[in-house]
């Protein structure tokens, strides 16, 4: 939850919004808020502070000309359009790992939606143990705590529910992307998101479903490591200027929702469908490595549960529920 403090800079923040480019008096800002003056200049010195630019002219009174480009709730929430999804937000500076720091947060009872979103990652988690790079102040790298009710069988759906939600907004953001078997969004080929998915279940249901994603918006070439500059990229690279993060993630967030409310109403079909309509896998020869060896087929379909199916040069389909593949050209 909120805190009184933080309720009311949120309130300073929109009625200072409201006057655009004009000043707001401080006494006009007392009186709506049923604050003292004193007060007043507490609160536009901690939003100072957060980073917002507020300019004070005597006999004048306080304008906003410059926002901070974080994720917090004084930014995001003005923005969501989300009944659930990112309402009860735990911003952080810098973190481990959001996907841990979600998980005990609903081992210990969050509720569904919850999002913990971080400026920075010190120990970012990729698939198969792999690391996610994560640098300060540029991208996105959040974790949503989903509570569907779903048998555990049907939670690998819900990463196949958010690569769609991120795909299209991405592209409604501009940039031409595509989702790559089984959880990597690519723009011209290159991954510019990944989404890794984590539950807690008994045999019979779905305690919560952690969905951590790592979306590079502002990174440039220098802020990836040499092996990775070659496969990677962000959006502010495909579209040639910044992103501003609490718009996308908004955005991102509100999407997300809309297709979990579809997915859990009508079941996996639709998502199947615009996945499919989404990816860069099918319809393209492709090499798999898996636990038990690494083959070559052609990447056909994917199953109504979301595994990927492969023809064997044998004619053979084999049905991949879990490793990663490498495009051997891309899709047409």
């Amino acid at each position: 939850m909120e805190t009184p403090e933080l309720t009311q800079d949120a309130r300073i923040l929109n009625f200072l919004a409201e006057g655009g480019e004009g000043f707001i008096s401080g006494e006009a800002l007392s009186t709506r808020l049923g604050l003292s003056r004193t007060a007043v200049w507490k609160h536009v010195e901690s939003l100072r502070l957060k980073g917002y630019r507020i300019e004070a002219v005597p006999a004048k009174g306080y304008r906003l000309v410059g926002r901070p480009d974080r994720l917090s709730a004084l930014e995001v929430h003005p923005l969501l359009a989300t009944r659930a999804v990112g309402r009860v937000l735990h911003h952080h500076d810098t973190i481990g790992s959001t996907n841990a720091a979600a998980f005990r947060l609903a081992q210990d009872g969050a509720v569904h939606g919850t999002v913990v979103v971080a400026e920075q990652q010190t120990a970012g988690k990729g698939r198969r143990g792999r690391a996610w790079v994560s640098p300060p102040n540029l991208n996105l790298y959040f974790s949503a705590i989903l509570r569907p009710e779903l048998p555990p069988q049907r939670a690998p759906e819900l990463t196949l529910v958010a690569a769609v939600a991120l795909a299209e907004t991405l592209r409604e953001a501009g940039a031409d992307a595509a989702i790559k078997w089984p959880n990597d969004v690519q723009i011209s080929g290159r991954k510019v998101a990944g989404i890794l998915t984590e539950l807690s279940a008994e045999p019979e249901r779905v305690h919560f479903v952690i969905v951590g994603v790592g979306v590079n918006l502002n990174s440039g070439e220098e802020h990836f490591p040499e092996e990775l500059r070659a496969t990677a990229t962000s959006l502010a690279l495909a579209l040639g200027r910044p992103v501003g993060r609490a718009p996308f993630a908004a955005a991102l967030w509100t999407r997300l929702e809309t297709w979990l409310d579809t997915y859990l109403a009508t079941g996996f079909d639709a998502v199947r469908t615009r996945w499919k309509a989404l990816s860069s896998t099918l319809g393209v020869p492709v090499r798999v490595r898996t636990d038990r060896g690494d083959w070559e087929g052609f990447a056909e379909d994917i199953d109504p549960t979301g595994a990927l199916m492969v023809r064997m040069a044998d004619g053979r389909v084999e049905r991949v529920l879990a490793g990663d593949v490498e495009q051997l050209r891309p899709q047409r």
